[in-house]
């Protein structure tokens, strides 16, 4: 598993040689394996280096505790996730279709990565900060994507914040339920159809 942006080590520990990043690199995809394989209570700093092929002093070079590279691999997690929306929904043509692409691009990206949803549930208890900023960024760019595409006249007009919510739980729970616990249907067909009830809505015509 190999998440695509870089995560920042707390304050002045963070690398500033491409060594230092590749390390880095390392101790957070170990911390995916490890968080993702037995929890936060359960996980291991030791067993976060044996994933990583490090040296137990090198993980204190980047994090002081194992909260601290949970902070820092939610945060990451979170950075990685819009950034494979966003790549997969640079070229759409409209706010719909981007919400189709996006979706679609949401649930596969859960198929390939299924800790995503423990470690961010469990970060409503270890982080709850954290947990909220993960879920208020995506929001925030909801709303900034919702009001350019009301600007151009391809969506009606409405209140921006309370639509955004709406779609991410939407897409929360279809990537649960078709990304993580069953993939019965392809991500395309439920993005089809979700799309759909929110293009359409679900009045009889």
């Amino acid at each position: 598993m190999a998440y695509v942006n870089e995560a920042a080590a707390g304050g002045d520990k963070e690398p500033r040689t491409e060594r230092g990043r590749k390390t880095l690199r390392r101790l957070i995809e170990a911390a995916a394996a490890e968080f993702g394989d037995r929890g936060f209570h359960e996980a291991a700093i030791t067993g976060i280096t044996q994933r990583a092929g490090v040296a137990l002093g090198t993980f204190y070079t980047y994090f002081e505790s194992k909260e601290e590279v949970f902070r820092a691999l939610v945060r990451d997690m979170s950075r990685a996730t819009r950034a494979h929306v966003a790549e997969a929904v640079k070229g759409a043509p409209d706010r719909l279709a981007a919400e189709r692409i996006g979706l679609e691009a949401f649930i596969a990206f859960v198929r390939q990565h299924p800790e995503l949803y423990r470690i961010i549930e469990e970060a409503q208890f270890v982080a709850q900060d954290v947990y909220r900023e993960h879920y208020r960024s995506f929001a925030d760019a909801y709303v900034r994507n919702l009001a350019g595409a009301r600007d151009r006249g391809e969506i009606a007009d409405g209140l921006d914040e309370p639509r955004a919510w709406a779609l991410i739980g939407m897409s929360v729970f279809l990537g649960m339920r078709y990304g993580l616990w069953d993939e019965d249907l392809s991500p395309a067909e439920v993005a089809d159809t979700a799309i759909a009830l929110v293009s359409e809505g679900l009045r009889k015509r």
